[in-house]
Formats: C-alpha cells, sequence, structure tokens
C-alpha cells in the first residue's frame, strides 16, 4: 500500500474542500448571515491552509495500482462527508452531528434522504452548501480533483474507475485529466443551462442556482417543504426534462458534441432507459387516472413522468405523495429505483447497463441447458462483452443482495412496519431518498436510531462507490505494506 499517495491525495483534496467552502461564504455575505460567513471563512482557511502545508510535496513514489485507488477512493469520501458536516454544526442548523453528519452523507452521495423535519427557516448560505453537496457528488469529489489537480496519469485511472458508476469505466480521451475535464466541463454546461432554464420560468435566482445542484447532480435536497409542489408546472417540466438528460451516459453528450449521432444513439441502455421512462411513466399514469389520483388524464401523466424520472434518475424530488397512490404504480418506482439509471451518468440504482448484462448472461445460460455446444455471448451496442465484465457484474449483483438483507435485518431492529423498513435500504443503498411509509416523499429518517442511521450512511456510500471501494478497505489485508 503506498501510504504516501494517500496522503498527499487526501491533503489535496482537503485543499479543494478549502476553496469550495468559499462559495457559501458568499453567499452569506449576500444575504448578510454574518455569524455563517465567519464560520465558513475559519472553515475554509484552516482547510486551505492544512491541505496547501501538507500537500505541498509530492512523493517520490505516485504509483497507483487498483489496491491504493479503491482504498483512496472510500477513504476520501469519507474524509469529506466528515468535514462537509462541520457547517451544519457550527452554525447551528443541525446541533448534533451524528444527524449532521448523516445529511451530508446523503448530500455527497445524492441520496436526498434527509433527517430534517422542516427546510424553510434555514439560512441561505447553509442551505446552498446543503444543496451544492449534491452538485459537488453528483460527478465524484476525485473527478474534479482529477480535473483540476497535476497527477500521475498513467495511474490516476484507478481513482476514476473506483468512483465512476457502471460496470465498465474507459477513457473518453487518451488521458485521464483530460477526460475529467471533459466530464466537468459537459457537467458544467448543463448545470448553468438548467439555472438558466429555470430562472426564465420564473423560479427566483438562488431558486434556479440550488434547484439546478440538486437535480443535475440527482440528489432531490428541495429548498422548501413542499418540496417541488410549490413550483409551477413549466419549472416542473424543465426539472423533468434535466432529471433525465442527467441520468444519461455522459458518453452520449461527448459524441454528439464531436458530431458522432450514431455512436452516441448506438448505446442500447440509453434507449431502454428512454423507453422504459415513456412506457413507465404511461402506465402509471393511467392507473392514478382510474383511481381517481387526479381528475385532469394530463396532469396524471405529467405527475406520473416527474415520478419516474426522479425515481429512476434517483434523484428524489416529488410533486405528489406517491406513497398515496395505487400498489401496482408503487411497486413499479420501487423496482425503477433498484435499476436506476445509465452508467456514466449523476444517477445511482443497480444500472440499465448491468441489468441488461445479467438479462443477456441468464438467457444464454438458459440457451446453453437446451443447446449444450452454442457458443454465446453477451453483447452490447453491437460489441460482445468480456467474459470479466461479466463476471464482476454476477459478483456485484451478489455483493449488492448480501449489502441488502444485512441492512435490512439490521434497521428492523428498531421495529418499524415493514414497508418503511425494507424501502430506507433500498433508498439508500440506490441513493435515491425517499421510499414509502416513513421514509416516503413527505417523510424523513429522523426518527431512525444511531445504528440505523449509521448503516444506512455505510449503504449510501457503498451505493454510490458501487460497493467495492467501501468492502475493500474493510479488508485488513488491503492495508499491509
Amino acid at each position: 500500500m503506498n501510504y504516501s499517495m494517500i496522503r498527499y491525495v487526501l491533503f489535496r483534496l482537503l485543499k479543494v474542500m478549502g476553496t469550495l467552502f468559499t462559495l457559501p461564504l458568499i453567499v452569506a455575505l449576500i444575504y448578510r448571515e454574518f455569524d455563517s460567513a465567519v464560520s465558513f471563512f475559519i472553515l475554509a482557511l484552516c482547510c486551505f491552509l492544512i491541505g496547501t502545508i501538507f500537500s505541498s510535496k509530492k512523493p517520490s513514489n505516485t504509483v497507483i495500482y487498483a489496491k491504493e485507488g479503491f482504498a483512496i477512493t472510500a477513504v476520501a469520501w469519507i474524509a469529506v462527508s466528515l468535514m462537509g458536516a462541520i457547517p451544519f454544526v457550527i452554525t447551528g442548523a443541525i446541533p448534533n452531528y451524528i444527524d449532521a453528519l448523516f445529511e451530508t452523507v446523503s448530500g455527497f452521495t445524492t441520496t436526498g434522504g434527509s433527517i430534517l423535519t422542516t427546510v424553510d427557516n434555514m439560512e441561505y448560505s447553509v442551505q446552498f452548501w446543503r444543496t451544492f453537496t449534491h452538485w459537488i457528488g453528483g460527478m465524484g469529489v476525485l473527478v474534479f480533483l482529477l480535473a483540476v489537480v497535476p497527477m500521475a496519469d498513467g495511474y490516476s485511472m484507478h481513482l476514476m474507475r473506483a468512483e465512476s458508476p457502471g460496470p465498465v469505466v474507459g477513457k473518453i480521451v487518451p488521458k485521464v485529466k483530460d477526460t475529467a475535464k471533459i466530464l466537468y466541463l459537459i457537467y458544467i454546461g448543463i448545470t448553468v443551462l438548467e439555472m438558466i432554464c429555470l430562472f426564465i420560468s420564473g423560479l427566483p435566482l438562488y431558486d434556479a442556482i440550488t434547484i439546478s445542484f440538486s437535480t443535475v447532480g440527482t440528489g432531490g435536497f428541495a429548498i422548501h417543504d413542499s418540496g417541488m409542489m410549490g413550483y409551477s408546472v413549466a419549472s416542473q417540466v424543465i426539472i423533468i426534462i434535466f432529471m433525465a438528460l442527467c441520468g444519461i451516459n455522459f458518453t452520449v453528450y461527448y459524441f454528439l458534441l464531436n458530431r458522432k449521432p450514431k455512436e452516441a444513439f448506438a448505446i442500447d441502455e440509453v434507449k431502454y432507459y428512454l423507453g422504459t421512462i415513456v412506457v413507465a411513466s404511461g402506465f402509471i399514469a393511467f392507473n392514478i387516472y382510474r383511481a381517481g389520483v387526479l381528475d385532469d388524464w394530463k396532469l396524471c401523466f405529467h405527475h406520473a413522468m416527474f415520478s419516474v424520472v426522479s425515481i429512476m434518475t434517483t434523484t428524489g424530488f416529488g410533486t405528489l405523495n406517491f406513497d398515496e397512490w395505487p400498489m401496482i404504480s408503487k411497486l413499479i418506482l420501487m423496482v425503477l429505483s433498484l435499476i436506476g439509471a445509465c452508467a456514466g451518468s449523476t444517477g445511482g440504482g443497480f444500472k440499465f447497463s448491468r441489468a441488461l448484462i445479467v438479462i443477456r448472461n441468464a438467457r444464454n445460460e438458459l440457451n446453453f441447458i437446451v443447446h449444450p455446444k452454442a457458443v454465446k455471448r453477451v453483447y452490447m451496442d453491437g460489441h460482445s462483452v468480456e467474459g470479466t465484465t461479466v463476471k464482476s457484474v454476477s459478483a456485484y449483483l451478489g455483493i449488492y443482495v448480501i449489502t441488502f438483507i444485512v441492512s435490512t435485518l439490521i434497521v428492523a431492529l428498531d421495529n418499524f412496519d415493514f414497508q418503511t423498513t425494507v424501502t430506507s435500504v433500498i433508498a439508500t443503498l440506490n441513493n435515491i431518498g425517499p421510499g414509502l411509509g416513513m421514509v416516503g416523499p413527505m417523510g424523513n429518517y429522523s426518527q431512525f436510531s444511531y445504528l440505523s442511521k449509521f448503516v444506512l450512511m455505510f449503504d449510501m456510500l457503498a451505493g454510490r462507490l458501487e460497493l467495492l471501494p467501501i468492502f475493500i478497505i474493510l479488508k485488513p489485508k488491503t492495508w499491509k505494506r
């Protein structure tokens, strides 16, 4: 284990965190929240100075193999979560540090599950930081670091691979640093475009900025107790569009920007992703219209699509309380939450690409029983998927199921109802936020015990980092030199 490189990356990350704290500091000054401004200033200064001092000398050995990459990723996310919770405590927004940590982990992992019972009275600067954690975590804290900090490019791919979602992670250009820059430029472009659209639709500038952070990061923190209900239908449509866009593999946008539409539209999971949105929205709209949830079928389709896109992309926004919808609609939403968005997007979940690989591999196994001599391979996007990728997806599914079962058993100790217990784990492990029952669209996680909150925080981190980095650091052999 290259401990010197781990320390170097973590202190560089601390320096970056110090820079990021300056944004809520500026917001605090604009809105004359001077006590919070002092808190953010001291925190930003300390992080920046400590990070600068201890990362001034680059280690002689900059090699990062897969083990170091996974370990650095997991430790870095834990570290930024521990640091990111401090503003909530020192400003008094969330005095209890464990609750503040839950809120922060939920923010950085773009889960969006909250322990807060109200957010209307929260200071602007703290609310800004709360939604900004979604935007930081959406693309990834280490992808940001790779984009702005010079590192050993030949080895930094292990950092991106450990943090990026999906069964296969590759470079869209030869250098990892350039790949990270391209991804962030696309990310920033989508964010700015949504801010402009929401502002034109009638939202105040502050609302447009913070809601864009939550949308593009597919996080789901709202800045009002009413959630998205208080916004106009036009604003809600804009949010639907950008949630859907951010659930698509960002490689598609790179292809489109480089005038390669054939490559962009040849990606299988994007076709299934968009098709599922349309079919599921239509079915749920018909179901809730027949159930009398709303009298206008157009509004039924609008709210159904909002919920489907919000849950599939694991954003977690809500315009209606879908916990009151018919059982089949709720069940469809929960199934969609398990699948999630596309690989290479800011969305969470199991990912459409993994689901397609599992289904196609299962089909091949069934065909093999009927035709033992037939040679069948799994194909994606017109190309054969390597056996190692199929094997890793199967392993991921096994770890995923075990994590879900163990987490559910521990959370069940709180003795809440069945749907609250099960969907709270589903919602955190898949980085969705809302579930059903007590953690539904109108509920929160405040009543869970500290043990359950730690389990759910573990699930949030494990789900965002695709399980392996978190489990790697739990193995004692990982830390041997």
